[in-house]
């Protein structure tokens, strides 16, 4: 675990930002959870992959990453086991203010409820300190475990996006749902 501060807590979960330091564990997460992320999700198995990804994260103004940490996890030796990872992409601020979410759990956390919780931490730090107003999840159709997250967190399906996301080395079609600030 991280020595970074958590931003925001839940009963099981709370959220912080990427580190460096996560490269061990978030790949490892990351390969055992291969089966479950595909075809949908290509997150970084390798310590050079993750240390690109984390640093774009930590440096680029128009993206917020967010670890999704058990607080009291199933990890031998304390809390802080890395679930899952949500992604605030494309932050336009001024008159905007949205971004998009990019996400994922790893297997040993799917099915628990955890990212649920994680997503509901990331959407209080996204419409509070962050100042967003707006936040939309593009979903592959078939993905329907994630379309079951946004719908379970007020999310609204918004329309149908064809060939909108360049994935596994084809144009994938997307449902777009989106939340803002006043439906929460």
């Amino acid at each position: 675990m991280s020595d970074t501060t958590y931003l925001a807590e839940g009963p099981r979960t709370a959220i912080r930002p990427f580190t460096p330091a996560d490269a061990d564990e978030f790949t490892a997460r990351a390969r055992e959870s291969r089966e479950l992320h595909r075809p949908w999700l290509f997150p970084p198995t390798d310590p050079d992959t993750y240390a690109a990804y984390a640093t774009v994260l930590i440096e680029d103004p128009s993206k917020a990453g967010f670890l999704v940490c058990e607080r009291h996890g199933a990890v031998a030796g304390g809390d802080g086991a890395v679930a899952g990872f949500i992604n605030i992409n494309n932050i336009v601020i001024g008159g905007f203010r949205c971004g998009a979410l990019g996400y994922g759990a790893f297997a040993h956390a799917a099915g628990r409820g955890l990212m649920a919780e994680g997503l509901e931490l990331v959407l209080r730090y996204a419409f509070g300190p962050l100042g967003l107003h707006r936040l939309e999840a593009n979903i592959q159709p078939g993905n329907e475990a994630s379309i079951a997250l946004v719908r379970r967190a007020g999310f609204r399906l918004e329309g149908f996006s064809p060939d909108f996301l360049f994935i596994d080395g084809a144009w994938r079609d997307h449902e777009r749902w989106a939340i803002t600030a006043e439906m929460r």
